[in-house]
């Protein structure tokens, strides 16, 4: 479900008890996810603003002409700091964009912050462009481009969708919790991607694929719900499967899954996909899993996934872990892993 990490900026002074980063505090005056959604594209590639946060979340798996695999990052969110609206510096949106690369021994990271309604950030449905002020993704959203740079590193990209959609839960609209927190929640995982990273070793051209969610709501967590562990993998046999566990307070955890066959996706309940720690690393002084095995016996998977980085540490308003992983037991491949929460 990818780091719908809102920052402080978006919910100022909230409680450790309302969920993690405020996600779980009360929507009242939002609008609110309903079952049997029915979307309309292109309108939904863009933004929501009646709904509290959104996110267009992108990750890739590349690898350079030695074989050298990395790991790319590319995500915007949108905020409302209230329901109602407004132009220009009255607007009540807030813009956050993170981007980051990983290698096997270095991961840098960046962060932008944008007020909306001054054009410094914003998102168009058609043509599609999602932006903070230099970065961007934009095109048709089946076929984009994609930059952004920080400090010591820059990328430049070029996206092409291969497949159709993907519609999380229950044809997108994707329960949280016990509770009945919700989003609508679908994807684009089947992106190639081609283009060049420029590192302070230089400039490094890469090829692989990419997965783009795209989620809004306004109170996705239950607020004793402390955070996530978010897989999106991709098996060399041409399926895929997302899955994620959100962490209760009392030690249990919610799950919920996507098997994605080229031909077919069929969604999984809570409990149906599991995944343990196997790892732990010490990570910008915390504790984190950084190889896990991942279940979904439905499927017959039952992998090792394992971080490409164990240092790929989000050090952005809310921290968070955020990197590329490989996939090794009953099926091979390679993916991406979120995890929030830990302290």
């Amino acid at each position: 479900m990818n780091a719908k990490i809102l920052a402080l900026v978006v919910f100022p002074g909230v409680a450790a008890a309302q969920g993690f980063a405020g996600l779980g505090t009360d929507a009242a005056g939002f609008s609110v996810p309903q079952p049997d959604p029915v979307f309309d594209f292109p309108t939904d590639h863009g933004p929501h603003p009646d709904y509290r946060i959104e996110w267009w979340y992108l990750t890739a798996n590349l690898e350079g002409p030695n074989g050298t695999p990395y790991g790319l990052q590319w995500t915007l969110f949108r905020s409302a700091l209230a329901p109602d609206a407004g132009e220009g510096w009255t607007a009540p949106q807030l813009w956050m964009g993170h981007a980051a690369v990983t290698t096997p021994d270095a991961h840098f990271v960046t962060e932008r912050l944008a007020r909306g309604g001054i054009g410094q950030a914003g998102v168009t449905a058609t043509p599609f462009a999602a932006w903070i002020d230099d970065w961007q993704l934009a095109g048709t959203f089946d076929v984009a481009r994609m930059t952004a740079s920080g400090p010591d590193f820059a990328y430049d990209m070029d996206l092409t969708a291969t497949g159709p959609l993907i519609f999380h839960g229950d044809a997108g609209y994707s329960v949280k919790s016990a509770k009945g927190q919700a989003s609508y929640y679908y994807s684009q995982p089947f992106y190639e991607v081609s283009g060049t990273l420029t590192l302070p070793t230089g400039e490094v051209p890469v090829t692989g694929s990419a997965w783009l969610d795209r989620e809004w709501s306004s109170q996705p967590l239950a607020e004793d719900q402390s955070g996530w562990d978010w897989f999106s993998l991709s098996f060399d046999d041409g399926s895929k499967m997302m899955g994620f566990l959100l962490r209760q307070t009392d030690g249990s955890a919610y799950s919920s899954g996507t098997w994605i066959d080229p031909e077919s996706t069929t969604p999984y309940g809570d409990g149906a996909f599991a995944a343990t720690p196997l790892r732990w690393a010490k990570v910008a002084g915390r504790d984190i899993p950084v190889s896990w095995q991942v279940t979904l016996p439905e499927r017959g998977v039952d992998v090792t996934v394992t971080a490409i980085n164990d240092a790929a540490w989000m050090d952005t308003s809310v921290p968070y872990w955020e990197g590329p992983v490989t996939v090794t037991g009953s099926h091979e491949g390679q993916g991406y892993l979120e995890m929030t929460g830990y302290e």
